[in-house]
């Protein structure tokens, strides 16, 4: 579902926590509620990440209520994003939408999600100099 524009960042901040994922893609607010199985799949994904990182701390990692702002304005929402500590302010989280580039995004693909959607999602953020796009 798409709430159409103009939107800002503000708009954004003040969406619902309602646990659907909403995202500020040129202008206009996606709003994206995920299914059980689709939730299933990113969690799992984090776990795996998680309990590495907890032998390894070399950074965090996040669910898809973490939105990352790119330099266009544009704020994504990945289903799981890592960050690095050294990308990271003091090696701490930020309270907001993180304005850095994450080592990671995870988009797990849902039924609803066309091929086109998930390409342009994709082509965001390895154009904002995501390194690796799972």
């Amino acid at each position: 579902m798409t709430i159409k524009g103009p939107a800002t960042l503000q708009d954004l901040l003040n969406t619902p926590k309602d646990g659907n994922k909403y995202e500020l893609v040129d202008g206009e607010i996606l709003v994206s509620p995920a299914g059980m199985r689709h939730s299933e799949v990113a969690t799992n994904i984090i776990a795996v990440i998680w309990e590495f990182l907890q032998e390894n701390p070399i950074g965090k990692v996040y669910a898809s209520d973490v939105g990352i702002m790119f330099p266009s304005g544009n704020v994504r929402s990945p289903d799981v994003t890592y960050v690095s500590n050294a990308k990271l302010p003091g090696g701490e989280s930020p309270e907001t939408f993180g304005e850095l580039i994450p080592d990671l995004a995870v988009e797990v693909l849902s039924p609803s999600d066309s091929l086109k959607q998930l390409g342009r999602k994709i082509g965001e953020f390895l154009e904002n100099g995501v390194p690796l796009v799972w």
